[in-house]
């Protein structure tokens, strides 16, 4: 009976344990199934909240342009070149900017004319909120298109000595200046996005038939940057003679990363500079209140006792 009773035992655990080896990986298949229809339900609700908001952003562009119809068939070559700048190469863009200076005027406006009397201000304390919004809801989106472009200049004239490295490594290869251009704008793309998209623009519009000369001219142009301007003069002053481009690349490089280090040291020499407002506004009065304070606060009880009536 002990021998039979082992052996039921023996036997048990091992059906037991094929069981559990057969049921085990149906389980994470049905997990693994439910997980799949999750993700798939997920993708199908994020493909429609952003189809929702882009037409959402198509409808308020189309009002923006609306609004701002008139102001952009004025000639005003300052606020195209910005938006140029700035990355907004939309045919409407211009009419969308306008539109959006106005919109935010007109808006923070009303705004600060329906709050002014919440705060207890009267009617002309209203009005000079009204216009003071207005005003600010003028001024946002131009400020916010100045920063945008300039953030896209620092950032291509950061990357572009390490571009035009890349290019001469390229040119000396063997690859011509389109290739050149080609691979320098897929290279490039982990360092600066803003300069590969340039450069890729570039490449685009040379495919499209535009000659080589008025594709560089339009990224000196697009860019507004003093270092692509001087790159493009150089390479179609190049291509123009028949000199080496190489060579001249070399000598373009080695100009460039000399600008950018003086630039660095340029940058450490106003540290200095601007230090002084921080230290004299909030470090050197928190240093006197903590020197000079316990010897005020001393002088103070000790002066105290020979006061009147002591």
């Amino acid at each position: 009976m002990i021998y039979f009773a082992t052996a039921a035992f023996g036997i048990a655990i091992a059906l037991i344990i094929a069981v559990a080896t057969q049921l085990a990986p149906a389980q994470p298949r049905a997990v693994a199934r439910r997980l799949l229809e999750l993700g798939q339900r997920s993708d199908e609700d994020s493909l429609q909240q952003r189809r929702r908001r882009q037409e959402r952003a198509q409808q308020l562009g189309a009002l923006l342009e609306w609004l701002g119809a008139a102001l952009a068939r004025t000639n005003n070559p300052a606020a195209r070149n910005v938006l140029q700048h700035a990355g907004y190469r939309h045919p409407n863009a211009a009419a969308i900017f306008w539109g959006a200076r106005l919109g935010l005027m007109a808006v923070l406006g009303l705004c600060g004319f329906l709050v002014g009397p919440v705060f207890g201000a009267g009617i002309v304390g209203a009005i000079l909120g009204a216009l003071w919004c207005a005003v600010l809801g003028w001024l946002m989106p131009a400020f916010y298109v100045g920063s945008r472009a300039k953030a896209r200049q620092k950032d291509i004239q950061r990357a572009l000595p390490d571009a035009v490295d890349l290019l001469v490594v390229c040119v000396e290869a063997g690859l011509a200046l389109n290739q050149a251009l080609v691979r320098v704008a897929a290279e490039i793309k982990h360092v600066s996005r803003v300069t590969s998209e340039e450069l890729v623009l570039v490449n685009l519009e040379i495919r499209a038939g535009v000659p080589r000369e008025d594709a560089l001219r339009g990224l000196g142009e697009r860019t507004g940057v003093a270092d692509v301007r001087s790159l493009v003069a150089m390479l179609i002053q190049t291509d123009r003679f028949g000199t080496s481009i190489a060579q001249a690349l070399r000598v373009h490089s080695d100009t460039a990363r000399t600008k950018r280090r003086q630039r660095a040291e340029e940058a450490a020499a106003k540290t200095t500079i601007k230090l002084v407002f921080p230290l004299v506004l909030f470090v050197f009065p928190a240093l006197f209140v903590v020197i000079l304070g316990p010897a005020v606060i001393t002088m103070v009880r000790t002066l105290s006792q020979f006061g009147p009536g002591r």
